[in-house]
């Protein structure tokens, strides 16, 4: 059965080689992966995705999915594998082991992190039930077997016919975190890892009537104002939103992410924290109604009708650069939470989660991950420089939150096999 890409396409014109769009779940568990077991947990996991086993082909001048019945490979080493190639059996989809660890790379036009907790979630019930030899609650977990509705497999995006119009918005450049405090020649992808206490950092939030997205947002953006001091350019971070709510698709599948924006501008910075999260908070809320949200669609979806009437997968390309280009210029950080992982009765054998994703130009992007009674902030940076990483931790700790330095890792993204480069 094939799929039209839709909303993916826009996700398939902005991948480069060297800037791959893909997701990365990293899992260490309690001891070491049995092989046998994890092959048998990622066919059952697969049986339950054939929305997710698909290959990249051209049909015209356009993509589609096609299915893929090939089996969905596990690679050796965490590097992992190319997608959408002859390694990885022409999937978008991939696993590897190695040592304690599991390694999850999707391209991100298939789903978001959403989509991937789910298959995760699947992965671990079926692989810790045999490797632990213990019977799992399924409560929550998506199993071969199921029938799949049409809600989960279908686009929620071609379902609507007609969208409130997008909202026209004129914004200044936001802080560009490359251009200042030296960092220009600075050009490493960068990973710091660090670990809270969930219970903490929910009384923390809980005390001042935030939330742990506006919170990572707000404490980001004070640090970065102290740090730049004399900066006229706005501090603008984009907080990722799930728009399955204003589809009224909750199962859907296909990668669904708006997004708020959170400016802290100058009648921010002289109230107290608590009023400053609150405000955040209720501008979230605000730009995340249903409304708001199918008016953002809507702009997509101009895009996606854009790219499907050019001619060439050039055009395609260089307007996707451009639109990335505007959409770096106009944020200084990326905030990303999608809620505790409930992986259920499988989360008391992890010991370590981390989720990677692609790195912005000029910005951060912060992944949240809930797990095993911790919060990982994996802070994703385009310069190895830890400035705006240890500001960060100087505001938790000057609010009295502890805080773990798990590792500083170089940003490694599997690369995605493009047809036009052929």
């Amino acid at each position: 059965m094939e799929q039209k890409l839709s909303i993916a396409l826009q996700t398939l014109y902005s991948t480069r080689r060297d800037d791959p769009h893909a997701i990365r779940m990293m899992i260490r568990l309690r001891d070491p992966i049995d092989r046998s077991v994890l092959r048998k947990a990622v066919d059952m996991t697969m049986q339950r995705y054939p929305y997710f086993c698909v290959r990249l082909r051209k049909k015209g001048r356009q993509y589609v999915f096609a299915e893929n019945t090939q089996p969905v490979v596990i690679s050796d080493t965490l590097k992992g594998t190319e997608l959408n190639s002859e390694s990885s059996n022409y999937h978008m989809i991939a696993f590897s082991a190695e040592g304690d660890r599991i390694v999850l790379d999707l391209f991100h036009g298939l789903t978001d992190g959403i989509g991937a907790y789910e298959v995760i979630r699947t992965l671990l019930y079926y692989y810790c039930s045999a490797r632990y030899d213990e019977k799992l609650s399924r409560e929550g977990i998506r199993l071969a077997g199921d029938v799949i509705s049409a809600e989960e497999w279908d686009d929620p995006v071609a379902a609507v016919r007609e969208f409130p119009a997008p909202q026209p918005s004129e914004m200044a450049p936001a802080l560009d975190l490359t251009g200042v405090l030296q960092l220009r020649n600075d050009r490493s992808k960068t990973v710091y890892s660090i670990a809270l206490s969930e219970a903490e950092f929910m009384s923390f939030n809980a005390k001042h009537k935030g939330s742990p997205g506006t919170m990572t947002a707000l404490l980001l953006s004070r640090a970065v104002a102290k740090l730049n001091p004399d900066a006229d350019a706005p501090i603008r971070s984009i907080l990722c939103v799930n728009q399955r709510k204003a589809f009224r698709a909750p199962a859907a599948h296909q990668s669904l992410v708006g997004f708020s924006m959170l400016e802290y501008d100058d009648g921010l910075r002289s109230l107290p924290i608590d009023r400053q999260v609150q405000e955040f908070r209720r501008r979230g809320f605000e730009q995340s109604c249903d409304e708001t949200i199918l008016s953002g669609a809507k702009a997509a979806v101009s895009i996606i009708e854009m790219l499907e009437n050019m001619e060439t997968d050039q055009q395609r390309l260089d307007a996707m650069s451009a639109a990335d280009e505007m959409l770096n210029r106009n944020m200084t950080a990326v905030i990303s939470y999608v809620g505790k992982a409930g992986f259920g009765d499988a989360e008391k054998y992890i010991r370590d989660f981390r989720t990677w994703t692609r790195c912005p130009d000029r910005g951060i992007i912060i992944e949240i991950s809930a797990v095993n009674g911790r919060f990982i902030f994996d802070i994703i940076q385009p310069f190895s420089d830890p400035v705006y990483v240890n500001g960060f931790l100087q505001e938790l700790k000057d609010n009295g939150v502890a805080y773990e330095i798990q590792d500083v890792m170089k940003l490694t993204l599997p690369n995605i096999k493009l047809l036009w480069s052929e």
